[in-house]
């Protein structure tokens, strides 16, 4: 797992696309499995707006109110585990 300067984790990339997407077959290797984060999405964070559907994702606009309400819960629950756990790796 790689780290950035603040100590969170940084998500792996392969030719610019997910590391478990299958570029030949066009659809993700693991999406019975897939983590959180991408059960999650398009529901994401932002620093300006809080929670938000991302603006990259061309099915944004397929997101419910009831969607964006749970997904946002989520992850503003996982968004204080991580902070936790960047500020107890840091002291390490």
């Amino acid at each position: 797992m790689r780290y950035d300067k603040q100590n969170y984790a940084k998500l792996r990339n392969r030719k610019g696309y997910c590391f478990f997407y299958d570029y030949d077959r066009h659809r993700c290797r693991v999406y019975k499995l897939r983590p959180l984060g991408c059960r999650i999405y398009p529901v994401v964070y932002s620093e300006e707006e809080a929670v938000i559907a991302d603006d990259l994702c061309p099915m944004r606009h397929t997101v419910s109110e009831r969607e964006m309400t749970r997904k946002g819960k989520k992850i503003v629950e996982l968004l204080g585990r991580i902070d936790l756990e960047a500020r107890n790796r840091g002291k390490h």
